[in-house]
């Protein structure tokens, strides 16, 4: 049984890793999302992340807890100076601004030598185990369990619904969504540098605006009603197009058809799983 264990997990280890990391990005993006806001620049914190703990651990030889908390570190302090005038932004231009953002520092990434430049980096050492890597998401998805719960949660769900209200409440908007952008950034850094440690290599091409719409469809397909249901959206959208590989070339065709069926029967997300609306078609007729 254990080697039957053994060879699974070493068939389809890169896949797990995808979807540890996803779920990381998932709850990454859930932070700003449940609190109304289109900040899609995770994937710019990640690049952060995964540059800055590779690269310390490489020339500087510093060891993997070092290097990801100096990582984590970097990617929010970049995001407190970016913060301010992006939250003057909201819906749209929010979006179109930190993806804006994301290619910025894509472009720095791809011209910068030291970095690798268009080839990216190969051999980071440190290799971050399954165990590890799912250990971390678990502590993560509770901790954020438990503060959807607090006074916390209620605040932010309070700002998602009505900003105007909320203030009126009492509650700190401006507070309220500042430090929901800067956990974001610090979670999007914790998963580029683990993916970094855990793959042994990073490439530009990783840090694109294809990444964000993927990130942010885990979100949408999970729902924000809670934050297992991107954990939920990042296992589906990582995991189908390998479940249906056998389909060869209408994988793609069937893996669109399954997100558009989700998304009309269950418009709020897989979790949780409420009434499908195909239940009130049966109904009217």
């Amino acid at each position: 049984m254990n080697v039957f264990f053994d060879n699974l997990l070493w068939t389809y280890q890169t896949l797990l890793t995808q979807v540890g990391i996803g779920c990381l990005l998932a709850l990454s993006l859930y932070w700003v999302i449940a609190t109304g806001q289109l900040f899609l620049g995770q994937v710019a914190f990640m690049a952060m992340g995964a540059y800055t703990s590779a690269t310390l651990s490489m020339q500087f030889g510093l060891p993997l807890w070092m290097s990801v908390l100096m990582a984590i570190a970097f990617a929010t302090a970049v995001a407190a100076l970016i913060v301010y005038p992006m939250l003057r932004l909201s819906g749209v231009h929010m979006a179109i601004g930190t993806i804006a953002f994301v290619a910025v520092v894509r472009s720095v990434v791809i011209n910068m030598e030291f970095l690798g430049g268009a080839l990216g980096i190969s051999g980071v050492p440190h290799p971050v185990s399954l165990a590890t890597l799912y250990l971390i998401v678990c502590l993560v998805a509770a901790g954020m369990l438990w503060i959807s719960k607090s006074r916390i949660g209620r605040n932010m769900e309070a700002v998602r619904t009505d900003e105007v209200a909320a203030a009126v409440m009492g509650i700190n908007v401006g507070k309220v969504k500042l430090t929901c952008v800067l956990i974001s950034s610090a979670l999007a850094g914790l998963a580029g540098a683990l993916n970094a440690h855990a793959m042994g290599s990073i490439s530009p091409n990783e840090f694109t605006f294809q990444s964000c719409v993927t990130v942010l469809s885990y979100v949408v397909l999970g729902g924000i009603a809670s934050p297992l249901g991107g954990i939920l959206g990042a296992i589906v959208l990582i995991a189908l197009p390998e479940m249906l590989s056998g389909l060869a070339e209408y994988r793609t065709m069937f893996n669109g058809l399954v997100i558009v069926v989700v998304v009309m029967l269950l418009p709020s997300g897989l979790f949780p799983i409420k009434t499908l609306r195909i239940r009130g078609y049966v109904n009217r007729r």
